[in-house]
């Protein structure tokens, strides 16, 4: 895994960062859209942010419109044009597909997954999702960050002697 590591605290950060950029361009209740969302305003992230096309149909899918590079060493290749099928085993499909289902309802969503499907079990992805609308309420796109998060870097308490 080439990604860059970080450790949890930074990446709860991160998060609140990019939530913190997408929540000041809502207005009056409506989602951010596309093209309200300025790159520049969250520069230091970009290199673990998606942007995931809902693909209508039933049940939903989604494709990967922008994967950032640094998201190559997490996926062992480019995921950008692709499915979730075609990035992920079926569980792990059917994982993101259920969680991403949530965010088209237009609420954010974050939480943790295991890298075990790619035999790193030992690191985890914390991410988040946000949901953005065209027209302001349905969700066509999300906005995703992840941030790779060792094992090693959870503290547990216990000291070598």
């Amino acid at each position: 895994m080439a990604a860059q590591i970080g450790a949890p605290a930074a990446a709860a950060r991160a998060h609140e960062e990019l939530f913190a950029y997408w929540a000041g361009l809502r207005h009056g209740g409506r989602l951010p859209a596309r093209c309200d969302i300025d790159p520049a305003g969250f520069k230091r992230l970009l290199p673990t942010v998606t942007l995931i096309d809902v693909v209508p149909g039933e049940p939903l899918d989604f494709r990967f419109r922008l994967a950032g590079t640094g998201l190559y060493g997490v996926y062992g290749r480019e995921i950008t044009g692709r499915s979730l099928a075609d990035v992920y085993n079926s569980a792990a499909a059917d994982y993101w597909r259920a969680e991403l289902t949530k965010v088209v309802d237009g609420r954010p969503s974050v939480g943790a997954h295991s890298l075990a499907w790619r035999g790193a079990s030992h690191l985890s992805i914390l991410w988040l999702r946000l949901p953005l609308a065209t027209n302001g309420k349905d969700v066509d796109m999300i906005l995703g960050y992840d941030a790779v998060v060792g094992m090693s870097q959870v503290s547990s308490g216990i000291r070598a002697a």
